[in-house]
């Protein structure tokens, strides 16, 4: 699964509203240990021309030194891909409530621009949970005895961020990093793509003291107005799976043509007949790179066709002869090409490149051969009739429960609908597993249909399957999960210029 989860490690709401009376207002209150986040304003509750707001606070664990498990600690590793690799999205979760919802309204999404405290106030219905100038931020102070302050140093009330108007109006070095989401009818969740500000964070351009979430200037300063008021799920909620979070996601699909080979046809074009094979080199269990020779060899992979896995004739690949292959991670490597052949079987040899020649030898003299594979070659048909395909699917290694914890690798076996051997053929013909170039995968909680895992069809493609020679398959992390609760899969194939989602649904229990 190319999706890493980061929950929010601090967060608080911010308001300046009026307490109970409207005399006072409760510019101290701290709401910190609050199961839920709030945002408005209100226009003339006290007076004529009265206005109040509340903002949101969150921070979450970006950096090493935030937490020992963080987004930075994560790509040290190679838990998630280097900057250009991944896309970060920031999301909140709808709070439902009895009060009045505003609609059609903006919110703004901020850098926060210096340290604050999240304290441990609850009271979001009096203002009473007060910090006396004491630990946790509020509307005048972003920690104990410490105000507020613009990028002048100047003391400033309601936070402190890196907004637009700071550095020039209206375009400023700070805007890239201002977001915006509009919410019409009032109910959505808050979904941003913040990916250059995370990798800011991670670079050290920014320092990361969070984000600040409010209404936009013209809606926060009443205009004869109301928007009150939107509610999200704060980190202390008690549906973990609607804490806020920042969201990695990046398209870590492998497409390995070995058990799916086409012989290039007319048919296509020159980038379609192109197709990928895979090498995985297991030592004891493990993936790991392949070793080189020094002397004499140019630590390149290569790999040529042949029509025997021994001798045999070579083939001719495009659009390099041999084919030219690379490494996309530990112990796995590649070669693409596309080979115009009437056989139905034919052997890819992987070896190193030698120099001695000044090229890597083509016979196989010279080298470090690796290995030898197979491939059933097919032929791409036409057909005197127009039928959308329909499949059966079967995920083979379902587990009826998974633990917290636990990241499953899922295979999907998948046979046309049609399919029907005669009485003669059923004892002996193998149903042929179909590989679906196109596929995606999704998740939800069934008690409720809450989506864990949404279809990643977008331009990332995060939730797109997988395939090798054994067919489709898509990795799945526990991580994200509640415990005590029925999951259910879904798939979805790309068919005739269309996503079509597939009939089955695949359940699962996650305990602790």
């Amino acid at each position: 699964m190319a999706l890493k989860r980061y929950v929010a490690s601090k967060n608080n709401t911010i308001t300046n509203a009026f307490r109970e009376g409207l005399k006072f207002r409760g510019t101290g209150s701290n709401m910190g240990r609050s199961d839920s986040l709030e945002s408005f304003s209100i226009f003339a509750q006290a007076a004529s021309t009265s206005n109040e707001q509340a903002k949101i606070l969150v921070q979450f664990p970006v950096l090493t030194s935030d937490a020992t498990s963080s987004i930075q600690v994560d790509r040290n590793d190679g838990s998630i891909p280097a900057s250009g690799s991944v896309d970060f999205y920031l999301r909140f979760f709808n709070v439902k409530h009895e009060q009045t919802i505003p609609r059609n309204f903006t919110l703004v999404v901020s850098p926060i621009s210096q340290s604050w405290e999240e304290g441990s106030g609850l009271d979001m219905e009096e203002y009473r949970d007060l910090t006396y100038d004491g630990t946790g931020s509020n509307w005048i102070n972003s920690a104990a005895r410490t105000t507020w302050k613009d990028v002048y140093e100047a003391a400033v009330e309601g936070g402190s961020f890196l907004s637009a108007s700071w550095d020039g109006s209206p375009i400023s070095s700070y805007d890239e990093f201002n977001y915006t989401q509009t919410f019409k009818g009032g109910t959505e969740d808050l979904s941003v793509k913040i990916t250059g500000l995370v990798e800011k964070w991670i670079a050290g351009d920014y320092s990361n003291y969070g984000i600040g979430i409010y209404l936009t200037s013209s809606q926060l300063s009443g205009a004869n107005k109301s928007y009150y008021t939107k509610k999200f799920s704060a980190r202390g909620s008690e549906f973990i799976m609607k804490r806020p979070i920042i969201e990695a996601r990046w398209n870590n699909t492998q497409k390995d043509y070995r058990g799916n080979f086409y012989a290039s046809s007319s048919l296509l074009t020159a980038i379609e007949n192109k197709q990928t094979v895979y090498l995985y080199n297991f030592v004891r269990g493990q993936l790991r790179d392949l070793h080189f020779k020094d002397e004499g060899y140019d630590n390149t992979i290569y790999v040529s066709l042949w029509t025997s896995a021994s001798k045999g004739d070579q083939l001719t690949t495009t659009p390099n002869h041999p084919v030219t292959g690379g490494r996309i991670s530990k112990g796995i490597y590649t070669a693409s090409f596309a080979l115009e052949t009437t056989r139905s079987v034919v052997y890819d040899r992987w070896y190193s490149g030698s120099t001695v020649h000044g090229r890597p030898s083509l016979s196989g003299t010279d080298n470090t051969g690796y290995m030898t594979g197979t491939l059933y070659v097919k032929k791409f048909l036409t057909s005197p009739t127009y039928q959308i395909p329909r499949y059966v699917n079967k995920i083979t290694n379902l587990q009826s429960e998974y633990r917290i914890g636990d990241n499953a690798r899922l295979r999907v076996f998948s046979r046309l609908k049609d399919w029907s051997p005669t009485i003669y053929t059923v004892a002996s013909k193998k149903i042929e597993n179909e590989f679906i170039d196109d596929a995606y995968y999704k998740v939800y909680r069934v008690i409720d249909n809450f989506e864990v895992i949404p279809y990643g069809t977008g331009s990332l493609k995060y939730t797109q399957l997988s395939f090798d020679a054994s067919g489709s398959y898509f990795d799945l992390d526990i991580a994200p999960f509640e415990s005590g609760y029925e999951y259910a899969v879904k798939l979805l194939y790309y068919i005739d210029s269309s996503y079509r989602e597939q009939t089955e649904t695949f359940k699962f229990r996650v305990i602790e």
